[in-house]
C-alpha cells in the first residue's frame, strides 16, 4: 500500500475514533432516563473479595439481573488481591443473595456471566491484564464500562491512576462509582477530589451515598414541590424546628476498630443526615435535571456556618448490666478492637442553622447513634404553637413525620376532638403508611436504585464534588476539636444522653412523650 493510502487510512481511522468519542460524550450527558441495551456493558467490582461486595454489590447486581433491569449484554468482573475462583466468590456471597424458589435457573445464568481476575492494586501490569480480559467481552463498535471501587482508602489513589492509564473504555463511556469514606476532613477530602479531577471528568464520577437511594428520601422532592398544601408553611414563619434522626439498636459488634477511625459524625451525620437536610431545605430547582437539583443543595449548604462545640452533645455507650443479651452488657470500650480510653463518639446531636431568608432562626437538629432503644430514621418537622390559644394550653404542636425506615410512612400529628359527648381533645394523625396503602409492594433496595442510575447516567442521587467540599467545611473544625473531648456515657439500649434531650428542648423542639404512633395494620 502506498504511503498516501496509508496516511488516508490513518486519517479515516482517526476520524472514526473522534466520531465515536463524540457520540459517547453526548451519551454521557443523556441524564438518566435509559440505557442502550444493544451495546455490551462490563461491570467491574474492585475489591470483590471484601464485605461490601459480598453483602451489597453482588446481591444488588443479581436482583437487577433477575428482574431484567440491566442491559442484556452486561458482563460482570470481580477484581481483588485474593486468589479466588468465581465459585469461591459465589460461595462467599451465597447467604446474601436471597434466591427465591423458581429463580434457580436465572441464578445459574447470572453466575455464568461472572468472571474473576486476581491482581494487586498498585501494579500497572495487573491492570493491563484486567483490561485484556475486559476487551474480550466488548464485541462490536460500542461498549461501556462501569467500575465500582469497593476499596479501602489506602489503595484508592493507585487504583484510580491505573484505571485511567490502562482500563478506560475505548468504545464508549467509562463511569466510576466511589464508595465512602470520601476523606476524613476538609483537607483529605479536597486532596481526593483534586486527585480524581486530574483523572476523570465530574460527569464520570458517581460518589455513592446509599441514603440518597432510600424511597422516602427520594420522595422529599415530590412531597415538597408537587403539593400546594405544604409550600406556604415550609418556612420560618410556620416551622419551629426540624429534627433528623438516625438510630441503631446495636453496637459495633466487634468492628469497633474500623468504626473508631471515623466515629458517628463521619459515619452518619456529615453525609447521610446532611444530605437529607439539604434536600429538605433547598429552594425549588429550575427543573428535575440532576445538576439543577444539586445546585440548590449546594446553595443551602453554603448558608450553614461550621458547627460549634456549644451546639453539640456527644455520647459513648456503656454496657447495661441488666441487659437480656450478652452484647447489651458490653460497652464500646469493651470491644477488643477499640483502643483503650478512646474518645470516639458513638452518639452525636448537632444543631445547625441555615442563614437564609426561608430558614433564619429555625434549628435543624441532627441526631444519630448506636446502641440505642430502637432502629429508626426519620425527619420530624415540628410546627409553631397555634397563636391565640383558646384551649387553655391543651393543644400540642402539629408535626409532619417522614419515616425513612423501618416502615416507610408520612404522617401528620394533629389535634382533634375526642369522640363522644365531652369536648376534650387528643392527638391523632393523618397517615400514609406504605404497608397499608401499597399492600404487597416490594420497594427496591437503595443500592438497586443507585447502581441502575449509573447504568442510565443519572447523577441526581449522587454527591457532587462541591457538595462534598461544603459538607466537610461545616464539620471539619468540630471534628478536630472533639478529638480530646470525653463523650458523655449513655447506657446500651437507652435513648442516648439526657443532655441531648435538653439541647433539643433548648432549640425549640418539644418532646411530649404522650403520643404513640400505631401502624394501621396493627389496629
Amino acid at each position: 500500500m502506498s504511503s498516501l493510502n496509508l496516511r488516508r487510512r490513518s486519517t479515516e481511522d482517526s476520524l472514526m475514533f473522534i466520531r465515536q468519542s463524540l457520540k459517547s460524550e453526548e451519551m454521557d450527558h443523556l441524564e438518566g432516563t435509559h440505557f442502550d441495551s444493544s451495546f455490551p456493558h462490563v461491570f467491574v467490582t474492585l475489591g470483590a473479595s471484601g464485605d461490601l461486595a459480598k453483602k451489597k454489590i453482588y446481591p444488588t447486581l443479581w436482583w437487577l439481573f433477575r428482574d431484567n433491569l440491566l442491559p442484556k449484554t452486561t458482563t460482570f468482573f470481580g477484581y481483588a488481591r485474593s486468589n479466588l475462583t468465581v465459585q469461591d466468590l459465589r460461595e462467599k456471597c451465597e447467604k446474601y443473595m436471597k434466591v427465591k424458589p423458581g429463580d434457580e435457573e436465572r441464578y445459574e445464568e447470572f453466575w455464568k456471566l461472572n468472571h474473576y481476575v486476581a491482581g494487586s492494586y498498585n501494579t500497572r501490569r495487573d491492570f493491563e491484564l484486567l483490561n485484556q480480559q475486559l476487551e474480550k467481552h466488548e464485541k462490536g463498535q460500542n461498549a461501556h464500562r462501569l467500575f465500582y471501587l469497593a476499596l479501602p482508602p489506602s489503595v484508592f489513589e493507585s487504583v484510580t491512576v491505573h484505571i485511567r492509564n490502562t482500563c478506560m473504555g475505548q468504545k464508549g463511556w467509562t463511569r466510576i462509582i466511589i464508595e465512602k469514606p470520601f476523606g476524613k476532613d476538609f483537607v483529605s477530602s479536597q486532596q481526593l477530589s483534586d486527585h480524581l479531577a486530574s483523572l476523570f471528568r465530574e460527569d464520570q464520577l458517581y460518589r455513592i451515598d446509599h441514603y440518597l437511594g432510600k424511597e422516602m428520601v427520594q420522595n422529599l422532592m415530590t412531597l415538597r414541590f408537587g403539593n400546594r398544601i405544604f409550600s406556604p408553611t415550609w418556612n420560618r414563619d410556620s416551622i419551629a424546628s426540624v429534627q433528623i434522626t438516625f438510630k441503631e439498636p446495636f453496637g459495633t459488634q466487634g468492628r469497633g476498630g474500623y468504626f473508631d477511625e471515623f466515629g458517628i459524625i463521619r459515619d452518619v451525620m456529615q453525609n447521610h443526615l446532611l444530605q437529607i437536610l439539604s434536600l429538605f431545605a433547598m429552594e425549588k430547582p429550575a427543573s428535575c435535571h440532576p445538576d439543577d437539583i444539586r445546585n440548590e443543595k449546594v446553595k443551602v449548604l453554603k448558608c450553614i456556618k461550621p458547627v460549634e462545640i456549644d451546639d453539640v452533645v456527644l455520647g459513648q455507650y456503656v454496657g447495661d448490666p441488666e441487659a437480656k443479651d450478652e452484647e447489651g452488657k458490653l460497652g464500646y470500650l469493651d470491644d477488643s478492637t477499640v483502643p483503650a480510653n478512646s474518645n470516639t463518639p458513638t452518639y452525636a446531636l448537632a444543631v445547625l442553622k441555615i442563614l437564609n431568608e426561608r430558614w433564619d432562626g429555625v434549628p435543624f437538629i441532627l441526631r444519630c447513634g448506636k446502641a440505642l432503644n430502637e432502629r429508626k430514621a426519620e425527619i420530624r418537622v415540628q410546627y409553631q404553637d397555634v397563636p391565640g390559644d383558646i384551649f387553655d394550653g391543651k393543644a400540642k404542636r402539629n408535626e409532619l413525620v417522614i419515616r425513612v425506615q423501618p416502615g416507610e410512612a408520612i404522617y401528620i400529628k394533629m389535634m382533634t376532638k375526642s369522640p363522644g359527648i365531652t369536648f376534650d381533645m387528643e392527638e391523632t394523625e393523618l397517615d400514609l403508611s406504605y404497608v397499608s396503602r401499597y399492600k404487597g409492594l416490594k420497594l427496591p433496595d437503595a443500592y438497586e436504585r443507585l447502581i441502575l442510575d449509573v447504568f442510565c447516567g443519572s447523577q441526581m442521587h449522587f454527591v457532587r464534588s462541591d457538595e462534598l467540599s461544603e459538607a466537610w467545611r461545616i464539620f471539619t473544625p468540630l471534628l478536630h476539636q472533639i478529638e480530646k473531648i470525653r463523650p458523655t456515657p449513655y447506657k446500651y439500649g437507652s435513648r442516648g444522653p439526657k443532655e441531648a434531650d435538653e439541647k433539643a428542648k433548648d432549640n425549640n423542639f418539644i418532646y411530649y412523650g404522650s403520643y404513640k404512633w400505631v401502624h394501621p395494620h396493627n389496629h
